[in-house]
C-alpha cells in the first residue's frame, strides 16, 4: 500500500503544471498574417497586465471577472 502511495506522490510531483496560452511570437508566423499575430500579442500583454494586477491586489476569485474587464476597459479607454 505505501508503494502505491510513494508511486502516485512521484508520478504528481512530475507533472508538469497545466499552463495557459503562450504569448504570441508575430516573427514565428507567416508574412501575411504578422499583422494579426501583433494585434493578438498586445491583446495577451495588456490582458496580463490586468491580470497582474489583480494579483497584487489580492482581488477575491469571485470578482476578478469583473475586476478585469474593468481594468481592459481602462486600458483600451486610454488608447
Amino acid at each position: 500500500m505505501k508503494t502505491i502511495i510513494f508511486i502516485a506522490a512521484i508520478a504528481l510531483l512530475a507533472t508538469a503544471p497545466a499552463r495557459s496560452q503562450g504569448l504570441v511570437d508575430p516573427n514565428k508566423v507567416a508574412p501575411e498574417y504578422r499583422e494579426a499575430a501583433e494585434k493578438r500579442r498586445a491583446e495577451q500583454m495588456r490582458q496580463r497586465e490586468c491580470a497582474l494586477k489583480a494579483d497584487l491586489d489580492k482581488v477575491l476569485p469571485r470578482d476578478r471577472t469583473a475586476y478585469l474587464n474593468h481594468c481592459l476597459e481602462t486600458l483600451a479607454a486610454r488608447q
